[in-house]
């Protein structure tokens, strides 16, 4: 399945919406959309996985590396994500206590601890 990624702008937020698999052939791509962002200036990110079927570990690797590069750049870093296949991931691998996990869009800007959100 092919991966697809849109951009869009929420207030200070820079929203990527992501859909179909991200795997160890899609994650690349992924990868160089999350740094063309936070390189390009957005300091806010949050990532809709609401349309992914499937990550893989190398996946997870991507949003890692993305979080590392944005906490270190006093930037915040969000995950959207409802399904319960893609939240189990995250919990059998701890990492539903390193994201900040929320279920929709606006809570995730809603519960930024910058302040910047609605």
């Amino acid at each position: 399945m092919e991966l697809s990624l849109a951009t869009r702008a929420v207030g200070e937020h820079t929203v990527l919406e992501v859909g179909g698999e991200v795997d160890v052939y899609t994650a690349p791509r992924l990868r160089e959309r999350l740094l063309e962002l936070i390189d390009g200036g957005a300091r806010h990110v949050v990532v809709d996985l609401g349309r992914v079927d499937f990550l893989d570990s190398t996946g997870l690797g991507v949003l890692v590396g993305a979080l590392k590069r944005l906490r270190s750049a006093n930037g915040t870093f969000a995950l959207v994500c409802d399904k319960e296949p893609l939240l189990k991931i995250f919990r059998i691998t701890a990492l539903d206590q390193v994201f900040p996990l929320h279920p929709t869009v606006d809570a995730a800007i809603g519960a930024d601890p910058t302040g910047t959100g609605a």
